[in-house]
């Protein structure tokens, strides 16, 4: 599909599993978008409630179905497929506000340097307005350090140039949970996140099959800042950084391990905490 320098066609990519209860909500969302050059990816990552079934009442989006290898592997699958020079992803569980595909072209069409960006959010928790806390505060730019500790960049608020992931790579399909947050430390170790600072999306949380409710996420988070630090691409001060927080969450780790009765689990991750690597 011919791309315009002016109006540039827009990839939209939702990954669904078991989504059925909220998932006609997101597509509905992104439908009402006031900027139409785009395409809607929906891959639904084998499903076995009623979400094939919502979806057929569609005639204007990609169904893409596949045997279920998770979150990162259907993500990927939408890139794959997908015909854009930019790329949104939305978790189904979440919302657009109209604007939210024309506020993001119309920044990189004024910020030819940018390679991705991030809208602000507002939060919904079993169905009630939340204010997140100071340490969730998204700012725009380089903040790899600051965001070692937890994810500070939304899916659902991402549009991001597809070049970009074909210099970085995609999302890590050996990661369960936090393959958010281990791709955008890749990217932001060395390339800039702007943010929108307007609330665009609804993220919507506190149901029982949300991924970043999961408990021992940080075992993933440790597997990436790990991968990164032997990857040889930080600098000084990052790996510095790094080093501390992987510490850090190995030692908490190895505590919950502790409890558990997880020893020879425990004994790994004191190990990596005394190494630093």
């Amino acid at each position: 599909m011919k791309q315009s320098v002016d109006n540039p066609l827009v990839s939209v990519v939702i990954p669904a599993f078991n989504r059925g209860w909220c998932l006609e909500e997101a597509i509905d969302s992104v439908l009402s978008q006031t900027y139409e050059r785009y395409e809607l990816i929906v891959v639904d990552d084998g499903s076995t409630d009623d979400t094939e079934k919502r979806l057929s009442k569609y005639d204007n989006i990609t169904v893409i179905i596949q045997q279920n290898r998770g979150v990162s592997a259907a993500r990927n699958r939408g890139i794959a497929s997908s015909k854009g020079d930019l790329i949104a992803f939305l978790d189904s569980d979440d919302l657009w506000l109209p604007e939210k595909l024309s506020t993001q072209v119309n920044f990189f069409m004024r910020h030819s340097e940018a390679e991705i960006c991030q809208t602000q959010e507002t939060w919904i928790r079993n169905g009630k307005r939340m204010n997140p806390g100071r340490r969730h505060a998204k700012t725009s730019g380089l903040f790899f350090e600051r965001s070692l500790a937890l994810c500070l960049v939304s899916p659902s608020a991402v549009m991001i140039r597809k070049r970009l992931l074909s210099t970085v790579g995609f999302f890590d399909e050996t990661l369960p949970a936090c393959e958010d947050y281990d791709l955008w430390l890749r990217i932001n170790a060395t390339i800039p996140i702007f943010l929108i600072d307007e609330p665009l999306i609804i993220k919507r949380g506190g149901h029982a099959d949300q991924l970043s409710s999961n408990t021992g996420l940080d075992k993933y988070r440790i597997q990436s800042i790990k991968k990164l630090l032997e990857s040889g691409t930080l600098s000084h001060d990052q790996r510095e950084g790094a080093v501390s927080v992987l510490k850090n969450k190995c030692q908490i780790y190895a505590s919950g391990c502790k409890k558990r009765g997880k020893l020879e689990e425990m004994a790994y991750y004191h190990g990596l905490a005394a190494s630093g690597s």
